[in-house]
């Protein structure tokens, strides 16, 4: 029997007989039953598979929301109401503000539907259902085949696959490979591109303790915001009309007032977005020894520069805010996951790990074909270690955290229109540009960004392997510093001028083209660009793609050779649910974490006129009060909990529903000391964070007055629904 064939025999016999108990993995929904539902059951939930997934029926399935693409949102109400995270909303929030209409600041909410403010681009896709594939498209791919020729065969599988696929209408269709390429499953979607924001808290409730406490437990954010879906009059997708009516829903999730204890089950339903459970010691040993320090040197200098004219103005302070946000919150994560890793000795786990899988396949003829696959990869990873350096450099310095890399990016969209597609699409593209010319470059700060390529331009050259240097950046620094070529590039390069660019597309392909070729900051880049393609991409790809291989046949190896151990598909932005109880934990020798955090820590923590620790007068006013309404407990405001639920990006605005299916919370975050478990889960210090579904609506109702939101909401009792239950029998 072949290999490919043996893995899917194996695959279906696994989850055929596997059980889990514990908070660890992401499964997909589309086989709770078979795999998770008893477990589930056995922690506490009251639920079936069938109450979850369907698509016969409404199910839990069909309130979940992937919010543009990058986090989750649910639906709250019968009216296409959709919660997220604050920070999920944040870029639409900023957009509409100012600093005559700070609403970023302020809060905003709508008192009618006439009051909603439109998001251009902002996008909400529901699945309709899932399928497994996997026979369909890997037909005719053999166990021998170059990955090459692999990925060719497959490609030809899905394209065909798609053209047969029957679609109803205003769906669309995708294919995701699953436990690294040996199994896949298609998602069939429905998209909506009429979101509307409802309602947000002033920043000092969405976003409180900021940067400071992100990754932070305890906690004491209110890190939420408030949209909704538009339909056309038939309830299907529609471009913005003002004809559009609130989308009306399969299902959308109640939420329970009873709020949580120590042990309830916790389910989270999401789209989270990458996470490398399966890799090697050495896999792990470079994220932590060779990426991660590179990515968290350059960031600590760009954060330093931006806050130290963040602190400055309000303006400033307003318009780089998302962008600080952005760089800060992977920063600090790839902090706590070093951390993380070193604390619960994750390396030494990998190789316990590699050891025994080493140890079975030298003991049994039947996995001879296994024996060199870890040393295999640990080979090709050391080979890689050198390139991987270099383009996390290059990708850090000069790409991810300065602006002018937008400019330079959306001329080259407009100029490979023309080479790609023809003239009649540059045409669209160019014209397009025109129009945002200066709404793009109205955002920039030129000092700011040019300070910042300064700081990590020189930290790239101090870094850089010097036979992997930018041959155009060595000869240009050949004559001049550092500070002397960025500043050459800021001065003379007319793509960070609003109106230069706007003149720049208004000319042919031929003239742009030949304008581009004088401008030092154009130059720069594509000669960045060409070193990527012809230099370091030819000699990474193939290592790269042996990589690919080998961790695909790792993988269905680790599953043969050691099935007593638990096993789930890494996340890959497709919907997952996972599921734990609410915990707290012991992050360090002497210290002990309790599960929920009250609004008493927000007073704690409180430095008035402080851009993270500053606290609204009408939030005082309801604390020194304790007007609560019916969302308090015991006279204390309960704010955020934390759980054993495995989340990672992605899971950002995820719902955390109850044993009966209600929202009791919505995720936000992970503990910093359990950021590694991305690569690395470990239930004694992993712990996702989630607002108090009660604070919420505390913040809507008693601090926002906002009571026609909660009005078209469904609130419940579940516990002391069940409890009379109990009684009566």
């Amino acid at each position: 029997m072949k290999l490919q064939h043996r893995i899917l025999v194996f695959l279906f016999t696994f989850f055929s007989s596997f059980r889990l108990f514990g908070g660890e993995g992401m499964w997909l929904p589309l086989l709770l039953k078979s795999l998770n539902e008893a477990d589930m059951k056995a922690m506490g939930m009251k639920l079936s598979a069938e109450d979850i997934y369907s698509i016969n029926k409404g199910s839990l399935k069909d309130a979940i929301v992937s919010f543009g693409g990058g986090c989750t949102s649910e639906i709250i109400s019968p009216n296409g109401l959709l919660l997220t995270n604050h920070h999920c909303g944040y870029g639409y929030i900023a957009g509409h503000s100012s600093v005559e209409n700070n609403i970023l600041k302020n809060g905003f909410w709508a008192k009618s539907n006439a009051d909603e403010k439109i998001c251009g681009g902002l996008t909400a896709t529901l699945i309709v259902r899932m399928e497994d594939v996997s026979s369909t498209l890997l037909k005719g791919v053999g166990s021998q085949d170059f990955e090459l020729d692999r990925k060719a065969k497959i490609e030809k599988n899905v394209a065909a696959f798609k053209k047969e696929y029957k679609l109803n209408k205003n769906e669309e269709l995708f294919v995701r490979a699953f436990y690294n390429g040996n199994q896949y499953f298609a998602f069939i979607t429905k998209t909506f591109k009429d979101v509307r924001l409802v309602g947000t808290p002033p920043e000092s409730i969405g976003k409180f303790g900021s940067d400071t406490d992100n990754w932070v437990w305890p906690r004491h954010t209110g890190d939420f915001s408030i949209f909704r879906i538009y339909a056309d009059k038939n309830n299907e997708p529609a471009e913005y009309a003002e004809s559009n009516v609130p989308y009306q829903p399969k299902h959308f999730l109640p939420i329970s007032l009873d709020g949580v204890a120590e042990g309830d089950f916790t389910m989270v339903f999401g789209f989270p977005g990458r996470t490398n459970e399966y890799l090697t010691e050495e896999g792990v040993r470079q994220i932590v020894e060779v990426q991660n320090p590179i990515r968290i040197r350059m960031r600590e200098k760009a954060l330093s520069i931006l806050d130290q004219y963040m602190r400055k103005d309000e303006a400033t302070k307003l318009k780089f805010a998302a962008s600080y946000a952005s760089i800060s919150n992977a920063y600090k994560k790839w902090i706590g996951e070093n951390q993380g890793i070193k604390q619960t000795k994750g390396l030494e786990k990998k190789h316990e790990r590699d050891a025994l899988f080493q140890q079975r396949v030298d003991a049994n003829a039947n996995f001879s074909e296994y024996k060199n696959l870890v040393s295999e990869l640990e080979s090709q990873y050391k080979s890689l270690e050198k390139l991987s350096r270099a383009t996390e450099i290059y990708a850090e310095a000069f790409q991810r955290n300065v602006s002018v890399m937008n400019f330079y990016s959306e001329i080259k969209e407009v100029m490979t229109a023309q080479e790609v597609r023809g003239e009649k699409i540059f045409i669209e593209k160019r014209n397009e540009l025109h129009e945002q010319a200066e709404a793009l470059v109205s955002g920039f700060n030129k000092e700011i960004d040019q300070e910042i390529f300064t700081a990590l331009a020189q930290i790239a050259v101090e870094e850089m392997p010097k036979e992997l240097m930018l041959p155009y950046l060595r000869e240009q620094l050949k004559q001049k510093s550092v500070n002397e070529f960025v500043v050459g590039l800021y001065r003379e390069s007319k793509l960070t001028d609003g109106k230069e660019l706007k003149k720049l597309t208004e000319l042919s392909y031929s003239d742009m083209a030949a304008a581009l070729k004088t401008d030092p900051l154009w130059q720069f880049y594509d000669e960045l660009n060409y070193y990527f393609a012809n230099d370091l991409s030819k000699q990474s790809v193939p290592l790269q793609d042996k990589i690919v291989e080998l961790r695909r046949k790792h993988m269905a190896a680790l599953m043969q050779v050691i099935p007593e151990k638990k096993y789930y598909p890494d996340a890959n932005s497709t919907m997952r649910i996972s599921f734990g109880r609410v915990e707290g934990f012991s992050p360090k020798d002497g210290s002990c974490y309790k599960y929920q955090t009250y609004l008493d820590g927000v007073m704690e923590k409180y430095i008035p006129n402080d851009y993270e620790f500053d606290v609204h007068p009408k939030l005082i006013e309801l604390y020194n009060t304790k007007s609560y309404g019916q969302y308090g407990e015991n006279g204390k405001m309960p704010l955020a909990f934390i759980g054993s639920n495995h989340t990672t990006g992605g899971n950002s605005g995820s719902p955390a529903i109850d044993a009966y299916g209600n929202l009791i919370g919505l995720n936000f975050d992970r503990v910093w000391e359990g950021t590694m478990s991305d690569i690395n889960y470990d239930v004694s210090i992993c712990r996702n964070i989630m607002v108090d579904a009660r604070y919420i609506l505390f913040i809507i109702d008693e601090f926002a007055g906002a009571k026609h939101l909660i009005q078209e909401m469904k609130l419940v009792h579940p516990k002391a629904n069940s409890s009379k239950k109990k009684k009566k029998k």
